[in-house]
């Protein structure tokens, strides 16, 4: 079983235990979108909240999330990402919550979602963007989970590891296409990887976003010629200034 498939089947156990929330929170963040068309001259950032993975291990395990976010919504950040994950990433739904409500820019629930019970649960708690995986959805799970979401008023980050993924995500017509540099099954992570990529993005009017393994500006600035946004977690939270970190990584777009 690969690492992605022993979450899968953890998440599944999960879902069938999640109760099915009613929609009760409208949404109260701006459209992440509208900010980036606003912003298109610099690499804007998603900073991310994660307390630990399952590469790495424990990050910042006692990370007081609404500080690490006001410190990320201060330097200019475009919009906040928070491991929703439990079991893996030692994340929870409340950090999200608590987050959402302590910030002005649009959050994002970072989790393995392969269920509307997710998406719900995710806008209840004040996310205005949601990850949708490709990887770990078939092309069928996707597209419905993709509706269900926009539905709900949340954006999709839609997440591509290889071109066959990239593809799939710009014949359904996500707007916001995330390039993960780690492999999931190796967790090698290259830079390179989004740079090849780079190569066969074909839609226009589609923000594309560098994921893992940016640490500091030079690896922005490899990436800034074809990607609108980087999401950066790990570094920044090691970083002994976050706010200073994340400032850092703001690049202008060559």
């Amino acid at each position: 079983m690969t690492f992605l498939e022993e979450i899968l089947a953890k998440k599944e156990q999960e879902v069938a235990e999640m109760p099915l929330e009613t929609v009760n929170l409208p949404r109260q963040k701006p459209y992440f979108q509208a900010f980036l068309k606003a912003n298109q001259g610099a690499v804007q950032l998603i900073a991310e909240v994660k307390r630990a993975s399952p590469s790495k291990g424990a990050i910042n395990l006692d990370v007081d999330p609404v500080a690490q976010a006001k410190s990320y919504e201060a330097a200019g950040a475009g919009a906040i990402s928070v491991l929703t994950d439990q079991q893996f990433f030692k994340g929870g739904i409340e950090d999200l919550r608590a987050v959402a409500n302590a910030v002005s820019i649009p959050v994002l629930c970072k989790d393995f979602i392969i269920s509307e019970k997710q998406l719900i649960r995710a806008k209840n708690a004040g996310a205005s963007i949601v990850l949708l995986i490709v990887a770990a959805l078939s092309e069928m799970a996707l597209m419905t989970l993709y509706k269900q979401a926009m539905a709900l008023d949340l954006e999709v980050l839609m997440e591509v590891h290889n071109e066959a993924e990239l593809k799939i995500a710009e014949q359904l017509g996500a707007k916001l296409i995330g390039v993960n540099n780690r492999d999931l099954h190796s967790f090698v992570v290259d830079i390179a990887v989004s740079e090849r990529m780079a190569d066969s993005f074909s839609v226009t009017d589609t923000f594309y976003i560098s994921e893992s393994g940016i640490r500091e500006p030079r690896d922005v600035a490899r990436v800034a010629k074809s990607y609108s946004v980087v999401l950066v977690g790990e570094a920044l939270m090691r970083a002994e200034n976050v706010e200073q970190a994340a400032s850092d990584l703001k690049v202008n777009r060559l």
